[in-house]
């Protein structure tokens, strides 16, 4: 099997300044490096042949290049409690388009539609049950921003669940050059 998403990866400088901005909470599980990204769509574990059509699907996917930027934090929440720290991705619209052109290349090949709302953003930590409040950290990064980047490619990935958290390897690129 094979546990894959659709995604983004913020250049270095942006990626930087998000590892420089974790901390302040006891417990937290960071991400590394390796683990930024904005998710277009996940998919989930699914067998060799329908990962093969997927990667296919992705190479229709005609979108114009991106210029997101960081935009602020936020946090979900799982029955009521934080469970994911993450700064949000400005440049809403073209994004989310994207993400709806991703979506129905999947659905086309037989993969059920995304079942929840869209928010782009970087997932920055995990919160488990024994981590602290995580209000400081909001209030402190209340106001994190980037520069705008450009991005003129998304990516396949195929992600690994060990003891440490997920490890992700790029399976294909897929340039934005045109809507």
């Amino acid at each position: 099997m094979h546990r894959l998403f659709v995604g983004l990866r913020p250049p270095l400088a942006v990626r930087e300044q998000l590892l420089a901005a974790m901390e302040g909470v006891v417990g937290a599980r960071w991400q590394d490096d390796d683990q930024l990204h904005v998710t277009l769509r996940f998919i989930g574990e699914v067998e060799r042949p329908v990962a093969e059509d997927i990667a296919v699907a992705l190479g229709s996917v005609h979108a114009a290049p991106l210029t997101l930027s960081i935009d602020g934090v936020g946090q979900f929440d799982r029955r009521g409690r934080p469970n994911s720290l993450w700064p949000g991705v400005r440049s809403a619209e073209p994004i989310t388009r994207l993400h709806r052109k991703i979506d129905q290349a999947l659905v086309r090949i037989g993969l059920p539609p995304e079942g929840r709302a869209y928010l782009p953003h970087i997932t920055l930590a995990r919160i488990g049950g024994g981590a602290g409040p995580v209000e400081g950290f909001l209030a402190d990064h209340a106001a994190l921003a980037s520069a705008p980047f450009a991005l003129d490619h998304f990516l396949l990935f195929e992600s690994t669940l060990g003891s440490d958290g997920a490890t992700y390897e790029t399976i294909a690129r897929y340039p934005l050059s045109g809507a």
